[in-house]
């Protein structure tokens, strides 16, 4: 599922299947976008305390998250 409607939509569906399915695109989209906005907050020289606080977890959690090299953040060394 592309579509950021029709996903929103399928979500609400009756039938399981179509709406699992939806719950598992809106999965991959939050988390792609909090790793963007992790990186944008990151490169502004946020602290990991304020966008813990912001995402309402721990700064552990986010560090360990996104701290590592290993996780969504992932930078490609050139």
């Amino acid at each position: 599922m592309a579509d950021t409607t029709q996903v929103a939509s399928a979500a609400s569906s009756k039938d399981p299947a179509v709406g699992l399915k939806a719950v598992r695109s809106l999965r991959v989209l939050v988390e792609r976008l909090e790793a963007l906005q992790v990186g944008n907050a990151r490169d502004q020289g946020w602290t990991w305390d304020q966008i813990a606080q912001l995402l309402g977890v721990s700064r552990q959690a986010v560090h360990k998250k996104y701290a590592s090299g290993r996780g969504p953040l992932r930078r490609r060394k050139d």
